[in-house]
């Protein structure tokens, strides 16, 4: 009698219990009272409409109260609460203990381990066009458990000709094979663009800056100037002095001038900078307009200077001829950002002969200027503090009559001038732009 009680309830909730509490598609409700949790995980799979299979080990009975979650939540507490977990494989959910899983897992991973050591081994050679086959071939050695070859696989590398050989199973080489065409794609370059400039104390007042800009959209036409929009109109880039409509120039006629580029509007927009530096009058140099090429985050160094000799003892106590340079350098390591932006690591130096020792070995002045910037495709970085100070002292005197003792000086003029100079250096990255596949 009572056995056919709880076969009544039982099926009672199997049977009435589901069509109730299923109001909405993915959330449901019931309320539980010590129901066998084989059971409550039975009606979650027909809710999803899941195939269920469900360890032997899996027993008990809980008491649920839910209302209104989603099924997959339902379904991590009920698992939670019995120290269950489960296995989805494509419409088979397995639920079974912890601990039963992972030594299933661990089976598993020992039944692959095996089959792969059974596997014959087959070789393969890939020419490398764009890296260097000796990078490729360290990162597909890795270290750990960062290696991408199996266990059984080997790599060797053909300097002459750049080429990889790989021998490893035919599943991996497949991979492998797949890894390689994304990595041996060409790196993006950049233009470095940069001049170096040295301007003399007070220069300011006598060094003009002129803005300007160009620009052409649709019908509309810009330019700083009428003649620069005629010279759009007629389909003609115009002259930099014609893009210029604020004039600020040096006052002296003589002037010489050069003009940079300092930022880019758009894409067709452009800002022009043009110096008038009194080269005529000695106020400023341009010591160096270096162009550089260089890929995406590979350094670029130029330097100009020279390397002087001194002598040095060696250990035996013989001398021997040495150097030391002392030169003005530019490192820049550029590095483009995925909205085609430029960063730039900069390392200037300028390095000149100092005093010499009662060895005579030579000491070196050095000035460094180390920065890190983030600039636009096309715009020109400026960079300065570099200054180099110098005390002169002429003397003029009467032939003769100056070398007079105690009373020269009534026949000499002395004069003392302190010099004092700044480097500027403007650095402008440009990104190439081809139709090659590159990496990013």
């Amino acid at each position: 009698m009572v056995m056919g009680r709880l076969l009544f309830r039982f099926l009672f909730l199997l049977g009435v219990i589901p069509s109730l509490l299923f109001a909405k598609s993915e959330n449901l409700s019931f309320n539980f009272q010590d129901v066998p949790v084989r059971t409550v995980l039975q009606i979650i799979a027909e809710h999803q409409q899941l195939n269920l299979v469900v360890s032997d080990t899996v027993t008990g009975n809980l008491t649920l109260k839910l209302d209104n979650v989603p099924w997959y939540q339902a379904l991590d507490l009920v698992l939670e609460i019995r120290g269950l977990g489960q296995k989805r494989q494509g419409n088979v959910l397995l639920i079974a203990t912890l601990e039963e899983l992972a030594a299933q897992q661990q089976s598993e991973l020992q039944h692959q381990q095996e089959q792969e050591r059974l596997r014959p081994l087959h070789s393969r050679h890939y020419a490398i066009n764009y890296a260097k086959a000796r990078e490729v071939a360290s990162l597909l050695q890795g270290s750990g458990g960062n290696r991408l070859l199996s266990e059984r696989g080997v790599v060797s590398v053909d300097e002459r000709t750049n080429t990889l050989l790989v021998r490893d199973s035919e599943a991996t080489l497949a991979e492998l094979e797949a890894l390689i065409v994304v990595l041996d794609v060409p790196v993006r370059q950049v233009v470095i663009e940069s001049r170096m400039v040295t301007v003399r104390d007070n220069v300011d007042s006598e060094l003009g800056i002129r803005w300007g800009i160009y620009g052409e959209n649709g019908s509309g036409l810009l330019s700083g100037s009428i003649e620069g929009n005629d010279s759009l109109g007629s389909g003609v880039t115009p002259s930099i002095g014609d893009r210029l409509n604020v004039n600020m120039p040096a006052v002296s006629p003589n002037a010489s001038s050069f003009a940079f580029q300092v930022a880019k509007l758009g894409d067709e927009l452009i800002l022009d900078l043009e110096l008038s530096a009194l080269e005529a009058e000695d106020k400023g140099e341009i010591i160096a307009s270096p162009r550089l090429t260089t890929s995406n985050q590979y350094t670029a160094f130029i330097e100009q200077g020279e390397e002087i000799p001194y002598e040095e003892s060696t250990s035996s106590g013989a001398t021997s001829v040495a150097f030391k340079k002392a030169v003005l350098s530019l490192t820049v390591t550029p590095r483009i950002t995925s909205d085609n932006k430029v960063v730039l690591d900069l390392l200037v130096t300028q390095d000149t002969r100092g005093r010499e020792s009662s060895t005579g070995e030579v000491g070196i002045n050095t000035q460094r200027i180390s920065t890190q910037v983030l600039a636009n495709d096309g715009e020109t970085v400026v960079l300065g503090g570099i200054f180099q100070k110098q005390q002169l002292k002429t003397v003029t005197k009467v032939p003769v009559l100056g070398d007079i003792p105690y009373a020269g000086w009534l026949f000499r003029n002395t004069r003392d001038t302190s010099i004092k100079t700044e480097l500027l250096i403007f650095v402008t990255p440009k990104i190439m732009f081809d139709s090659l596949p590159v990496a990013r």
